[in-house]
């Protein structure tokens, strides 16, 4: 169903982590093609603030129902997000690289949206999550897709909400250390 890549390469850590691509979660085709991002200046972490999920087969089936709601109730394009993240780690496709996302009214043009799946008000993000966003954003700073000195923030720093809840928001700052 994926592919998962060597994560060392002459004994460090490559800059590549495994994403479910669009086509392997089964997404619907966006109503149009999005707008292009050259290079994202900011990261914006979200939660779905849905319950987890705790297998694959669960996670394809929530990134799904959640592209139909952007799609159906918020009469977006197609899913919001760049890319959406599990407890287990997978990564799974949104709108991609270079993509304008439909994530943070008004703070869209120069940002990526990255979404942890879960609700993050009083449960704490997993490792394996952690561990994952912090090698999307490396790899999408090797491959030219997001600004080497990128800001990191919040939702809640751009918008009038509690996103991305308390406990992921508190260790935000980890993700962009080494």
């Amino acid at each position: 169903m994926h592919s998962k890549l060597n994560p060392y390469i002459d004994g460090e850590m490559a800059t590549t982590v495994e994403i479910v691509s669009r086509q392997q979660w089964g997404a619907a085709a966006p109503k149009k093609v999005p707008d292009k991002i050259s290079c994202a200046q900011r990261v914006i972490i979200h939660h779905t603030d849905t319950p987890r999920c705790s297998s694959r087969s669960e996670c394809v089936s929530r990134v799904a129902s959640i592209q139909r709601g952007h799609m159906t109730e918020r009469k977006w394009d197609d899913i919001g997000y760049n890319f959406l993240v599990a407890a287990d780690g997978a990564v799974f496709e949104g709108r991609g690289w270079g993509a304008v996302g439909a994530h943070a009214k008004g703070n869209n043009h120069d940002s990526l949206g990255i979404a942890f799946m879960g609700n993050f008000k009083s449960e704490a993000p997993s490792c394996e999550a952690l561990a994952s966003v912090k090698q999307l954003l490396q790899s999408g700073v090797s491959q030219g897709f997001i600004k080497p000195q990128f800001g990191l923030c919040g939702h809640r720093d751009v918008g009038d909400t509690e996103c991305p809840g308390a406990k992921l928001y508190s260790v935000l700052q980890q993700l962009k250390s080494t």
